[in-house]
């Protein structure tokens, strides 16, 4: 776990040196794409910054955020149904999560919409799910409409809320951007720890 500790840190630093980027917007879509199937850090930690830059923006930058994450829920669903074998199975023993299949695949049987909404709208790896829905064939309408849904309203209230509230957010992160870190990477860790133990 250590040393996905420390990755995590590296990449949210790594994430974070783009939101000054001329082509941060770029980069927001790319991020929201990748987190869908492969990448550890959460296009929330590149999208609040950029909506407290420019709070105008909030709507523009979910949007972005939802539809670039969604598309790569699509990836990551043609992963687990194409690619397994080659790549997908190798996403999953890398977040350690091998031994949850089973459970993911319970809870599929038992509403694989709630289940993919859930892993949407909360830090549970949502990659986990896309690409399992792949694996088990789930309808790929299911994913799209439950991402849709849970993307959705995770991206738009946050940057919502951030362009609303943006001077209050912008001094708190800054005066606890350390505090925030460790917590950003804790609800992370955390997230993969249900996965793999809870739900």
């Amino acid at each position: 776990m250590n040393y996905r500790f420390t990755l995590l840190h590296s990449l949210y630093h790594w994430t974070l040196k783009w939101v000054a980027h001329p082509r941060a917007s770029r980069m927001l879509f790319f991020i929201s794409f990748i987190e869908s199937s492969i990448f550890l850090i959460p296009p929330d930690v590149l999208m609040i910054p950029m909506v407290i830059a420019e709070p105008k923006k909030w709507f523009r930058f979910a949007l972005i955020t939802t539809a670039a994450s969604v598309l790569g829920g699509v990836a990551g669903y043609y992963i687990g149904y194409w690619l397994w074998e080659t790549a997908g199975k190798a996403v999953i023993a890398f977040y350690g999560l091998s031994d949850a299949m089973m459970i993911v695949q319970i809870k599929y049987e038992a509403n694989a919409f709630a289940a993919i909404f859930t892993a949407a709208l909360t830090p549970i790896p949502y990659k986990v799910f896309t690409i399992t829905a792949g694996l088990f064939h789930i309808s790929l309408m299911t994913l799209i409409f439950a991402s849709i849904i849970g993307r959705g309203l995770r991206f738009f209230t946050v940057a919502w809320l951030v362009g609303k509230f943006g001077e209050p957010v912008k001094e708190f992160i800054e005066k606890y951007f350390d505090i925030l870190t460790v917590i950003t990477a804790a609800l992370l860790i955390g997230g993969f720890i249900v996965v793999r133990w809870l739900i």
